[in-house]
């Protein structure tokens, strides 16, 4: 069982007033062309407004609660998004796709560079020719550790979070609670250069580094958006 099957139904409220990464993930679309595959797809939040304006989806992700969920979205919305349980390790799809997404900080549930390196070649492998790769993620500052170890804050009404950070080996622990579930959930962050590094061991051409969904280059910060596409495609 997935930590996300705990909570699938607290998600959303939990994630209510993330709206941000929602109209870059769609420009991004409209760039790259579809279909777009999504790995780490979660409740559709990026999925459903794809589909709305016209893209094909394929949505994969380990928690069957989470997917539950985001065919409870779709419907409402009334789209259709191809919704498959798996690993991001070894997506269940076949072909190549001109975008392949992992939005909302889901790498960081790798916490080793083998399981990295492992999602970086599934992307590689259904990448289309000259196909983009884009995803985001963070470290946190100082100051966010500093002001929410070992915390409870209520994030949003009646959803209340802890972290507990171990800066020695760069993992958070992050609890999650409310009326409707609650779960711990691991995650690994590593920095700009390290992410640059991997990427590019694994046969990537970083294009952009952002610092946050503005498109404003990184200057140092908690948050990264990675725009990449195969070395192969150029």
């Amino acid at each position: 069982m997935s930590a996300y099957d705990k909570i699938a139904r607290v998600y959303d409220p939990w994630s209510v007033t993330v709206v941000e990464d929602v109209p870059f993930y769609l420009a991004e679309a409209r760039r790259f062309g579809g279909p777009v595959l999504e790995l780490g797809v979660g409740t559709g939040r990026i999925a459903v407004p794809l589909a709305a304006t016209g893209f094909e989806v394929i949505g994969v992700d380990l928690s069957a609660g989470m997917l539950e969920v985001a065919r409870e979205s779709a419907e409402l919305a009334g789209v259709s998004i191809d919704l498959r349980h798996g690993d991001m390790r070894d997506p269940p799809v076949e072909g190549e796709f001109p975008l392949v997404i992992a939005p909302f900080r889901s790498l960081l549930h790798l916490e080793t560079d083998a399981d990295r390196r492992a999602v970086l070649r599934a992307v590689q492998r259904h990448l289309a020719p000259k196909g983009h790769f884009v995803f985001d993620v963070f470290a946190p500052s100082p100051e966010d550790i500093e002001e929410t170890q070992g915390k409870w804050l209520e994030r949003e009404p009646g959803i209340w979070e802890r972290a507990d950070w171990f800066e020695s080996t760069r993992t958070l622990i992050l609890h999650v609670r409310g009326e409707a579930g609650e779960a711990e959930m691991s995650l690994a962050w590593l920095d700009v250069r390290e992410w640059k590094a991997l990427l590019r061991e694994e046969g990537f051409v970083v294009e952009n580094v952002y610092g946050w969904f503005d498109r404003k280059p990184w200057r140092g910060g908690e948050d990264s958006i990675y725009v990449c596409r195969a070395r192969t495609g150029v």
